[in-house]
């Protein structure tokens, strides 16, 4: 029984509620029919008629409001706030609405709507949100200029008492204007006439200020300078005032190198003095004369000699090959400021006395088209150095006029390139038309065989082809490593995560296993970039040209390519630590020996992110922080950004010095957390005007 009593308890709540449920439902139901008439509404259905209802027969329920005028535009305006292109409300005079007859009667044209907002396009989107070639890059933004000023203004510093005042510098001043296109070590005037000789061409090697004679200032950009041309429209188009120098126009203009295109920018029709039918239909021709070149697979880093504008390696890159374009700062002095505005990687340097800073074996095919280089001066001197950098069983692509014409003199130069490339063991794979290619040797086997006294005679063994900084020229065959390291890599792009055997060769202290430490580097720097892309955006940055400064095995470069980011890295190997240049070619990547010490071989202007781990903690024992800072500067783009990995002992100092230079920077943790002893410094670079 007291179960049954609990059941029906649970029923008479249960019935009640329903009760009170259906008695609130037909409330509200008569409440908001009674209130409802009396305002504006929209009645879609009527009662049935009786009728209807009595004869059983199918009806449609016309609104009470059939036949009736409203006024729409009232009932918007009254909800939506005013613009300033408020549609006029279609009533009469006398505040009646007018019908939709009346609207459209002569006495009521039909209102026109106000025209659309003119939409300017930034980018390689347009006004449909579909993707368009015609793209217009506009002027900084304000926010990213700054007036900055001429002066420089220090401010005094006493650290304790008793203590020598310091000068700490608070605002660095722009520099004189003739400075903009300023390389210090190229540009050095006294130094260049104090040259004994420059018959060899020294004048356009290094000669760098002396210590405490160098970069003090900020070196401005051009009046008009605009943020560049994203790639790949770059390839094909820059900015004039970026570059405002017309007389690669003039001269070379006719070999479809360069051409001004309207008054604001200069087109590259893809040619070259020797190609002037385009790149394109060049790089055919030499897979179709020796099919072993297979560009993007075993031919992956080529390194061209005299460059140009570098349309020869601009048109490599969509083959997956990476060119080292380099020239001289000559004549045509800004061919590399070009190549760089282009977007393709390249660097000011020279065949005259001196090693290039680049390592033996590095470059898998050598390219030289009317580079204007006497090869076979000094028993060879010049061709051996290309010997040196010439990876085992790599290919030398020659097109010059003595390969094809047969005037007797360029006949005798033919000879003599035939005569010194035999001496060195080259075979000659291919002439035909204007262009002669050769293969160096597997291995050293040929220059054992060859007779006593054969000039040019090997290298000792104990000379290291790798050493490079300030070394000058050696008029002797490099040899080849007898274990075949540096021959022996996989092609592309294996090679870009295949531990090379020469990381063997290199001089580090390892605790651990080298490829396992290879590996390693690898996977911290792709992690790393991989929270860069995903946490500060990376690929709405536009990068393009962009320099590791201190890049170990190269595991940064490695990381942009796997995270699908559309740019080069220029790999920079301090001279301070071991030299792993050879791995960093072995992978496929490009790079170059450097001492941050002293100023680097490129123009102003030129990388638009500079990366830098564990960098100023060792090389402020052996120079000025702002030393680098500055050349850092000079470096980037303005709108550009560094990352600075490192302690945290140096990031006051750093950031003091970023701002002084104008700079706005940001100290963030790394992934290790608040308490890891190292920082990340972000900063962007603004356009500084006077």
């Amino acid at each position: 029984m007291k179960l049954l009593g609990n059941v029906d308890l649970l029923t008479s709540q249960t019935a009640i509620k329903f009760a009170a449920f259906i008695f609130i439902s037909v409330s509200f139901f008569y409440l908001g029919k009674h209130w409802s008439d009396g305002s504006r509404q929209l009645i879609f259905f009527s009662r049935q008629s009786p009728s209807a209802t009595a004869s059983h027969i199918p009806t449609v329920g016309i609104s009470p409001n059939f036949n009736k005028e409203f006024n729409i535009s009232a009932l918007i305006s009254a909800t939506e706030p005013e613009t300033e292109s408020k549609p006029v409300d279609p009533v009469k005079n006398d505040g009646k609405p007018v019908s939709a007859s009346e609207a459209h009667s002569p006495q009521h044209p039909p209102m026109t709507p106000p025209p659309p907002p003119v939409i300017k396009s930034y980018g390689i989107v347009d006004e449909n949100g579909t993707m368009s070639d015609e793209f217009e890059i506009g002027e900084f933004d304000p926010n990213l200029v700054e007036n900055w000023g001429n002066g420089t203004e220090t401010q005094e510093e006493t650290k304790t008492e008793g203590a020598t005042s310091t000068f700490r510098v608070k605002k660095f001043g722009l520099c004189d204007e003739s400075m903009r296109e300023y390389i210090p070590c190229l540009d050095n005037v006294e130094a260049i006439k104090r040259l004994k000789s420059t018959e060899k061409g020294e004048r356009f090697e290094r000669h760098c200020p002396e210590k405490g004679k160098g970069l003090n200032c900020l070196v401005p950009a051009p009046k008009g300078y605009r943020p560049p041309i994203p790639w790949p429209r770059s390839r094909d188009e820059v900015w004039f005032y970026n570059v405002p120098h017309t007389r690669l126009v003039d001269d070379k203009g006719g070999q479809n190198w360069i051409s001004k295109k309207g008054k604001d920018k200069f087109s590259f029709p893809g040619g070259g003095t020797q190609f002037i039918h385009g790149a394109d239909q060049y790089l055919n021709q030499i897979s179709k004369m020796v099919p072993e070149i297979t560009f993007g697979q075993h031919i992956r880093v080529v390194l061209d000699v005299g460059c140009g504008v570098a349309s020869f390696g601009a048109y490599l890159l969509s083959r997956n090959v990476i060119t080292m374009s380099i020239a001289p700062k000559d004549v045509h002095e800004n061919q590399i400021q070009f190549a760089l505005e282009r977007g393709v990687p390249a660097m000011a340097a020279a065949f005259a006395t001196r090693r290039l800073l680049y390592p033996s074996q590095a470059f898998d095919l050598i390219h030289c088209s009317r580079c204007r280089i006497n090869w076979t001066r000094d028993d060879g001197i010049l061709l051996l150095e290309v010997n040196r950098m010439l990876r085992a069983g790599g290919y030398f692509a020659w097109a010059a006029q003595p390969v094809y014409k047969h005037e007797q003199a360029l006949e005798e130069q033919w000879e003599e390139m035939l005569n010194l490339t035999t001496r060195l063991c080259w075979t000659l794979v291919k002439k035909e038309g204007y262009i002669a290619i050769w293969q160096k040797p597997f291995n050293n086997s040929c220059y054992l065989s060859r007779e006593a006294g054969t000039i040019p005679p090997l290298c000792d063994p104990n000379d290291d082809p790798d050493n490079v900084w300030y070394v000058d020229l050696k008029a002797c065959i490099s040899r080849i490593p007898e274990n075949g390291y540096g021959a022996n890599v996989a092609p592309w792009p294996a090679r870009l995560q295949t531990p090379p055997d020469r990381l063997q060769s290199i001089h580090i202290e390892s605790y651990i296993a080298r490829k396992e430490l290879f590996k390693a580097e690898s996977k911290y720097w792709n992690e790393i970039v991989a929270s860069y892309v995903r946490a500060l955006h990376w690929k709405k940055y536009k990068l393009r040209n962009v320099m590791d400064m201190r890049a170990g095995f190269g595991g940064f470069a490695a990381a942009m390519i796997d995270n699908q980011l559309d740019a080069w890295v220029l790999n920079v190997v301090p001279v301070s630590g071991p030299n792993t240049l050879p791995v960093i070619y072995d992978r496929g990547l490009i790079g170059i020996m450097h001492d941050w010490c002293e100023s680097f071989d490129t123009y102003p202007r030129t990388y638009d992110l500079l990366h830098a781990a564990g960098l100023f903690s060792v090389e402020r024992k052996r120079c000025n922080m702002s030393t680098i800072m500055l050349e850092m500067d000079r470096i980037l783009r303005p709108g550009g950004r560094a990352y600075i990995r490192d302690s945290l002992d140096v990031m006051d100092e750093l950031q003091d010095i970023a701002k002084a230079m104008g700079w706005h920077p940001t100290l963030r943790d790394t992934s290790e957390g608040p308490h890891a002893s190292y920082r990340i410094l972000v900063c962007d670079k603004r356009l500084l005007r006077s």
